[in-house]
């Protein structure tokens, strides 16, 4: 009887996902995959026999003709777009009919989580960012500029004390403690040095916090996002509840601290703080060129009358974790593509060191923030990282009032979206398609010099998102990255080693880009001069 019931209900269960999700986009009129590709597909996915950016790209490419199609991921139906034109209109034209993005969370399931900038929906989001948004200007990174060069001399100072280090390096474990630390100092005024000290509890709790991969994680997001009263009832969340108790009593704990002592200290924390009293306003009118990757902020970030928002403690918090996931994980897999492509492409590694050389002559060997902008090769390095290797293989963005999406081309019959549905622009399958990017396997930073750049459609390089609702701290990020390279091109030479993957072989057990075997490469003391 208890055999029977139970194949009941997956025979039920197999039902409703095929006369509801996977025949979703299909009654509308939309082309998608068949429903034995669908399912195919999902389970991979959730079995982990497949690379998710490899099969948002089979997608891609199914549909060659199409400006849009319907599929499914954990069997979730998505619209996805392929068109940049129509990207630009959903991201940015019509921004109001795509203000939030998919909440696979709620405040009662993940209340911490739920009040991150990330997950904030309509007007809670407006106010949100415009309240944050002026703590991320170009003005604001000037002033965490030391913070930052700080870290960065702390990690090359490592590998030159500890020589026997170099030899085969684990970047993604090297760049993960360094991206740490830069989050320690600069968003949660805690200093740290993981590197010497592997096991502070900084880290060890970033790490619990970070820890989004794996079958199970799999699961639990579908379960979460499926049954969210039952995951309250079950206590079963995405943030790591160790995690979560020791960042809320750092932050407590900061802020009290800074308000009874009068402490004020150039880091995130002071500047929601001050985001709190109202006290910051934007002040761009006179911002550097920061490179080609960051996003110039929306009107709706600028907006003085939204910036009135009082954030609580919890509020606070939120976004200070929010920042962590952003930079932990994110930043310190751009970085380890970075390095893997500088290692093997010496020739273009030793171009770089070169412009870092003469940067350093230029300011009598020290570095300063508005000379680490200035470096153009340096910019052109990373925005190719960027293009090649995605921060996210997607992005998202949930329907807020019903839209129609008017047809452009022949066949095409207008396609009206109800509120709650979800659309996808695809970053991986878009930066690697061959019509915006000519051989888009091949590591090529001149895609991104001065003549060339102006050439690339705007629409077509996504890799903070686009929009209103673009990645706020793409600005941090590139800090990060380019005074870490700075910092370590000028000690050292990044080498293949015998333990290098040439080519990389892309994971299975996590949605975004990361080597299943791992990034490995020697750090070489630089020997004369390389120019």
């Amino acid at each position: 009887m208890i055999l029977w019931i139970i194949l009941c209900v997956i025979f039920a269960f197999i039902l409703s996902i095929t006369l509801t999700s996977f025949r979703y986009w299909a009654k509308k009129g939309v082309k998608q995959s068949t429903i034995l590709q669908l399912w195919t597909e999902n389970i991979q996915i959730i079995l982990q026999l497949v690379v998710p950016a490899v099969h948002l790209s089979d997608v891609y490419k199914r549909f060659e003709d199409e400006r849009y199609v319907g599929s499914c991921f954990f069997f979730m139906p998505y619209l996805f777009l392929r068109d940049p034109e129509l990207i630009k209109q959903v991201a940015i034209k019509d921004f109001e009919n795509f203000v939030d993005r998919f909440q696979f969370v709620s405040a009662d399931v993940d209340p911490l989580w739920a009040k991150s900038l990330f997950l904030l929906r309509g007007d809670e989001w407006k106010r949100m960012r415009a309240t944050l948004s002026p703590s991320f200007t170009s003005s604001k990174m000037k002033g965490m500029f030391g913070l930052v060069k700080e870290c960065a001399e702390n990690f090359v100072r490592f590998f030159e004390k500890h020589r026997s280090e170099t030899e085969s390096v684990n970047l993604r474990d090297a760049f993960t403690r360094y991206a740490n630390d830069v989050i320690a100092s600069a968003a949660f005024g805690v200093t740290c040095n993981s590197l010497e000290d592997p096991n502070n509890e900084f880290y060890r709790m970033g790490k619990k916090a970070a820890n989004m991969s794996g079958f199970w994680k799999n699961l639990s997001f579908i379960f979460i996002y499926a049954f969210p009263k039952l995951s309250k009832m079950v206590g079963c969340q995405i943030l790591n509840k160790e995690a979560e108790r020791f960042f809320r009593r750092l932050v407590k704990d900061n802020i009290a601290t800074r308000e009874q002592n009068g402490i004020v200290r150039p880091d995130m924390i002071h500047l929601l703080m001050e985001a709190r009293k109202g006290k910051l306003k934007h002040d761009e009118s006179r911002a550097m060129d920061t490179g080609f990757a960051t996003i110039e902020e929306s009107s709706i970030g600028k907006e003085e009358k939204l910036q009135n928002l009082h954030l609580t403690d919890e509020d606070i918090t939120g976004q200070a974790v929010l920042f962590f996931f952003a930079g932990f994980d994110t930043s310190s897999t751009m970085m380890s593509f970075l390095a893997y492509e500088l290692a093997v492409n010496p020739d273009l590694q030793k171009r770089l060191q070169r412009e870092i050389d003469h940067t350093l002559q230029q300011c009598n060997g020290s570095l300063t923030y508005e000379a680490l902008f200035k470096m153009k090769y340096l910019d052109m390095v990373v925005s190719e990282t960027l293009r090649k290797w995605p921060n996210n293989v997607v992005v998202d963005r949930t329907c807020t009032k019903p839209y129609t999406i008017e047809p452009k081309r022949e066949g095409e019959k207008p396609l009206h979206l109800k509120k709650g549905e979800v659309v996808w622009l695809p970053m991986y399958p878009i930066h690697r398609d061959p019509k915006y990017y000519p051989e888009p396997d091949r590591f090529d930073p001149e895609r991104f010099n001065d003549e060339n750049k102006s050439k690339i459609n705007p629409y077509t390089y996504l890799t903070f998102g686009m929009g209103p609702r673009s990645c706020i701290g793409n600005r941090f990020a590139l800090l990060e990255t380019k005074i870490l390279f700075f910092t370590l091109l000028s000690k050292f030479d990044v080498t293949v080693v015998e333990k290098t993957e040439i080519p990389l072989t892309l994971s299975k057990k996590i949605v975004s880009l990361a080597p299943s075997n791992g990034f490995w490469v020697g750090f070489r003391p630089r020997q004369g001069d390389s120019r």
